[in-house]
């Protein structure tokens, strides 16, 4: 009996690089089990795949251990953000606030 198998595709996105896997795995794999065989700790070995967060087209996926991948899946590695995007946009909007009422 031959094992079904399916294409998914690994990306990572460090600061000074990017990549994009392409990795065929058998059906029922899961998520963390297409990861690791990606290869994609081995290119970055800062990444700790056994925990990073990780998501399909977007979406983050709650428990990569159990999620299976489906043929034509995206799988996503997040890295951690810098800084809030919220508290950003208010020291954005203030400093323009403050530079309008120095102006007028």
């Amino acid at each position: 009996m031959v094992e079904s198998m399916v294409d998914v595709e690994v990306v990572y996105a460090a600061v000074d690089r990017q990549v994009l896997l392409s990795v065929t795995v058998p059906a029922g794999t899961t998520v963390r089990a297409a990861l690791l065989k990606s290869g994609v700790g081995e290119i970055f070995s800062e990444l700790n795949l056994t925990d990073c967060p990780v998501g399909i087209f977007g979406k983050v996926i709650a428990d990569a251990d159990s999620r299976l991948v489906q043929a034509g899946d995206r799988i996503e590695i997040y890295r951690p953000l810098l800084a809030d995007p919220k508290e950003v946009r208010r020291l954005r909007a203030a400093k323009a606030a403050e530079a309008k009422a120095r102006n007028q």
